[in-house]
């Protein structure tokens, strides 16, 4: 996974001036040396993006809180590496029994997205989660101040 973490973080800054690599190489630049894949409707399906990814895993809810695993905090990395994304996210609890659901659920919403062939998951629990990972919007629906 640490490879893939590597090898994605260009697309993970892409709002940031790359230093070191060509602007050919990211992958929402026009110009492109290679030709782009099409989907089955002849679209252009090219590598997604981290935004697009998290966009996509607010559809997977904690079933106990009724919350989304991104403003819950639950995500911890992104890794996209040529139609293969890897998440790393964690649960509330050590002993949470969501976390196959979780990881179906995620796999579901992310081969959706165009370009997306592989997803895989890993539940981490390094660094604990702490209910000052969630977003402010999740904070105040749980009434956490």
């Amino acid at each position: 996974m640490e490879s893939e973490v590597a090898s994605a973080r260009p697309a993970e800054e892409e709002s940031l001036p790359a230093e070191s690599e060509p602007a050919a190489e990211h992958s929402e630049t026009t110009e492109s040396p290679e030709p782009a894949d099409t989907d089955a409707s002849g679209e252009t399906a090219g590598e997604p993006t981290k935004d697009q990814v998290l966009d996509a895993l607010k559809a997977v809810f904690d079933p106990e809180l009724g919350i989304n695993i991104v403003d819950l905090g639950l995500v911890y990395k992104v890794a996209i590496d040529e139609g293969t994304v890897g998440i790393e996210y964690s649960l509330t609890t050590m002993g949470c029994p969501i976390g196959p659901l979780i990881e179906a659920q995620m796999t579901d919403v992310l081969t959706k997205i165009p370009g997306v062939e592989t997803v895989t998951p890993e539940m981490v629990l390094r660094p604990p989660w702490s209910p000052e990972m969630m977003s402010e919007e999740a904070k105040a629906a749980l009434g956490y101040f």
